[in-house]
């Protein structure tokens, strides 16, 4: 077993002065060493965290024993060091932005497609009624996604009620939608629940469980992840690579982020042409003054603007 852990979860239940929590809850994952980032609302709990075994299991306990997070499932990844570098928990409005604040109209705590275990998608997400919908963005589903899954053209989840329409001339199909860990397809889910779809489902704990009950059988390529691995594989059983290197087209499973840090555009990208281009997505990213040093990986630390400014 690894010395350390990366853990990935979501939570849909109230929290009463969250922006309080938000501030006490990371004071107890920085006094637990932890590294990694949490978003706090008043709908609930959001984040990855990384750290020791014994750190990560004591997180994991605390979670649990805390009523409003009983129920919080855990992804939970070997790891050979912390995927994160500093310790963020922020508050705010929602834990995953849909731009949708009215519970009246989506509220995952109450109403949500029907949540498929991963065995159970497997043997449904070939049958002829059944659409497999990608929620998440675009540069997530270019890396990666699912055999004959439909792929939205979003740049962030809070374009996805946009797409609703376009959706429509599939309301006669069992609609399942997938995204990283789960929680996007809580709010997607529910949106279109509330536009009339009536056979919504959801593949619970999203890729990154599918993969580890499943084995990841017909995920093609890597999914992405919100760390400095950037990407995971997934599929055990007939893995392919279906992700092409943003600058020559050649195939590539390597993800990366502008090297440019008022870019920092999401891209797949060859070592060859990453070293051409300094971790750079074009040639006028690499004269930009702040460029950030290239190391081959194309994961970068967060630098505050106030900083990045002097």
């Amino acid at each position: 077993m690894k010395k350390y852990l990366t853990l990935l979860y979501y939570c849909y239940d109230p929290i009463a002065e969250a922006a309080q929590f938000a501030a006490n809850h990371l004071d107890f994952c920085k006094s637990l060493n932890l590294v990694g980032r949490i978003i706090v609302a008043e709908e609930g709990l959001n984040g990855t965290v990384s750290g020791t075994v014994e750190a990560c299991n004591e997180y994991m306990t605390a979670i649990h024993s805390d009523g409003r997070f009983a129920k919080t499932e855990f992804k939970v990844d070997e790891v050979d060091q912390p995927t994160f570098i500093k310790m963020h928990c922020r508050y705010k409005s929602e834990i995953v932005h849909s731009g949708l604040r009215d519970t009246s109209i989506i509220n995952p705590a109450e109403k949500t497609g029907k949540h498929l275990e991963p065995k159970d998608f497997l043997a449904m997400k070939d049958e002829e009624d059944v659409l497999i919908l990608d929620v998440r963005s675009n540069y997530e589903h270019q890396l990666g996604r699912f055999k004959n899954a439909l792929t939205l053209d979003i740049e962030n989840f809070r374009d996805f009620p946009e797409q609703i329409n376009q959706l429509a001339q599939y309301k006669d199909k069992k609609i399942v939608t997938y995204c990283t860990g789960g929680i996007k397809c809580e709010k997607a889910s529910a949106l279109l629940l509330h536009h009339g779809f009536e056979n919504v489902y959801q593949l619970h704990g999203g890729i990154i469980k599918y993969g580890k009950e499943a084995g990841g059988q017909d995920f093609e390529g890597k999914c992405y992840v919100f760390d400095n691995r950037l990407s995971v594989d997934v599929n055990k059983v007939n893995p392919t690579v279906v992700s092409k290197c943003y600058n020559c087209g050649i195939v590539t499973p390597k993800m990366i982020n502008c090297a440019n840090p008022e870019c920092n555009a999401h891209i797949t990208q060859c070592d060859a042409c990453g070293t051409e281009l300094n971790g750079c997505c074009s040639t006028t990213c690499t004269t930009h003054p702040r460029l950030r040093p290239y190391n081959g990986t194309g994961y970068y630390v967060k630098v505050p603007q106030a900083v990045l400014s002097k």
